[in-house]
């Protein structure tokens, strides 16, 4: 019989819990369902531009964006799985289902490939029918990471949530040590081992061992159902974010209550019943009047303290909580490029493809993985080469400590600008020599330059995510309250949806304007006849662009704690002032 426990009672009393669920023995099914889900997913990602370019006979600029759509529906689906299973399904529920849907598309996919009805034949365009059971495929797949993403980790986590243990901490982070190690093996098999099954043995045989890892992956995660803690769906923070926002506008013609003491303030603003923060911050203002209670001598709130119509009345924490949010947005856009600049693995594929790709006279290195270099890079300097840089901060400055968090995300941006022009001066060496060896009309000849030229490209895509990104998730969790931690990770997969979206309508504004007075478009899908040189300097200028728009967004933004003072309760019922409440 299933356990489930809500979100305030099952967790925070010790006595709610059984002995019987949670702990390590559901370890081995939660980690085993993310590792085979990861090596089924990347395991097609990391090649997928080949398939559709060569057994759909897609152009490449097509390819190019149905894969950018595909990604940021993957990302954005994310933000909705994470409101239904917090307000709705429950995380467990949301997992089975998700992992369902992820398998239901790539048994669809892998269709596309064992029927011959089912692809088009050689030099024929897909029909629509072909093209809807492929775009279907994605579909699935796509709301399969929309649910599995949000809460695999976080109902890990749950199962080793016992905060009367004084040696949980340590379980906790056995955990997620070896979730994120089972996250980082899965996707070096992908692009490694799935990868050049497929190019060896075929779509077929390929995507037929993806179907399978992800039967594995669900049946294991099911298989662990009597073991695992359930924590009961509760209110949603973006809920919390809509009710704000109505709210405010109902109240719009409210006039600000003139209050001169913390005290005062407690009776006009609402609050939770023994909250210290009593009092809404003046940045963002039209927002407080969410909070204001309209009439206080009416009955407003029910007898616990909570609001009787909660999308009229919201608590000062709900109102601080959005402003955290939309004071960070500026800094989040400028990350939006730097995902637009990672998304461009399916441009480096089509390049590595067409250059000599041997390590020796009989083995030939996959063009799909050489994405395993950034993984390796991003890995490798996350490990050893972040400390040997705090060591150099620390030697300079004369001070402990290392690189802010916005100082890291701008040396990321200017990383992959660097990435860009490092990818521009290549291609363009590649094309030269593929006009020199008389190829330019053969679109799929192997030019005779070692396709190891790509691996510095590579390598600095992968520096500028452990710069960038990394310092992204850290900087919104130091900025935003305790409560909105989840939102940390889920405005990040929003900064990849959106990177994507605007990565596909820059191909497509490229192909367009390139093709201007019947020349060749710069993204071509014969390589040697297009300029995926200029295509990388337009990205490169871009990234530039960007950091001059980060330093701006930066210097508005201020120091990283909240400069406004927070006026709270002391415990001895004295007014407070305090910086920053984010900690």
């Amino acid at each position: 019989m299933e356990k489930i426990y809500s979100s305030q009672e099952g967790l925070d009393e010790p006595m709610a819990r059984s002995s019987q669920h949670g702990g390590l023995k559901t370890m081995p099914f939660i980690i085993a369902n993310e590792a085979f889900e990861k090596v089924a997913t990347y395991g097609l990602t990391a090649n997928m531009i080949l398939y559709l370019t060569g057994a759909f006979n897609m152009e490449v600029v097509m390819g190019a964006q149905a894969l950018f759509l595909w990604t940021a529906t993957s990302y954005f689906l994310p933000i909705v799985g994470a409101l239904v299973s917090d307000s709705y399904l429950g995380k467990f529920r949301v997992i089975v289902l998700a992992s369902l849907s992820s398998l239901t598309g790539m048994v669809l996919l892998w269709l596309t490939a064992m029927v011959p009805s089912a692809s088009p034949r050689e030099a024929e365009k897909a029909t629509p029918a072909q093209l809807a059971l492929l775009f279907s495929s994605f579909a699935f797949m796509a709301i399969g990471a929309g649910g599995i993403r949000p809460c695999s980790i976080a109902f890990g986590a749950d199962q080793f949530h016992k905060p009367e243990n004084p040696g949980n901490e340590g379980v906790l982070q056995t955990f997620f040590n070896w979730y994120y190690a089972s996250v980082g093996v899965s996707i070096m098999v992908a692009v490694t081992l799935i990868v050049y099954i497929q190019d060896h043995k075929g779509w077929k045989f390929g995507f037929g061992i993806v179907v399978l890892l992800m039967l594995l992956s669900t049946v294991l995660f099911v298989l662990g159902n009597p073991y695992y803690v359930k924590v009961k769906p509760n209110k949603s923070l973006f809920i919390g974010f809509a009710q704000v926002l109505v709210a405010s506008w109902k109240n719009k013609d409210l006039v600000f209550p003139p209050v001169n003491s913390i005290h005062a303030c407690s009776y006009v603003y609402h609050h939770h019943t023994g909250s210290k923060l009593v009092a809404p911050t003046n940045n963002l203002r039209f927002l407080n009047k969410a909070c204001i209670i309209r009439n206080p001598g009416e009955e407003n709130l029910k007898p616990d303290g909570s609001a009787r119509k909660p999308w009229s009345l919201c608590t000062v924490d709900q109102v601080e909580d959005l402003k955290s949010l939309m004071r960070v947005i500026p800094i989040w856009s400028t990350g939006i490029m730097v995902s637009v600049v990672v998304g461009q693995n399916s441009f480096f594929v089509l390049q590595a493809k067409n250059m000599n790709k041997h390590i020796t006279s009989s083995f030939q290195f996959p063009a799909g993985s050489f994405m395993v270099f950034t993984i390796l890079t991003y890995t490798i300097w996350l490990v050893v080469c972040d400390k040997i840089i705090i060591l150099l901060v620390s030697k300079v400055t004369k001070q402990k400590g290392s690189l802010t968090d916005k100082q890291r995300m701008g040396i990321g941006i200017l990383l992959v600008c660097a990435a860009m022009i490092v990818s521009a001066v290549v291609e363009s060496i590649r094309r030269k020599r593929a006009i020199e060896h008389g190829l330019l009309k053969i679109a799929h000849a192997a030019v005779d330059m070692s396709a190891f030229w790509l691996v510095p490209q590579h390598c600095l895509v992968g520096v500028a995510e452990a710069f960038n990104f990394i310092a992204q998730i850290k900087f919104y969790y130091t900025q935003f309250p305790k409560s909105m931690a989840s939102i940390a990770v889920a405005l990040f997969s929003v900064g990849m949806a959106v990177g994507n979206l605007i990565g596909s309508f820059i191909v497509k504004v490229v192909d367009k304007a390139s093709k201007g007075s019947g020349n060749q478009s710069w993204l071509s899908s014969n390589l040697n006849q297009g300029h995926y040189d200029y295509y990388y300097w337009v990205l490169a200028v871009l990234s530039f662009v960007n950091f001059l728009y980060f330093l701006v967004c930066n210097w508005a933004y201020g120091s990283d704690n909240n400069e406004e003072g927070i006026r709270v309760l002391g415990d001895q019922g004295e007014e407070v002032k305090e910086k920053n409440i984010h900690v």
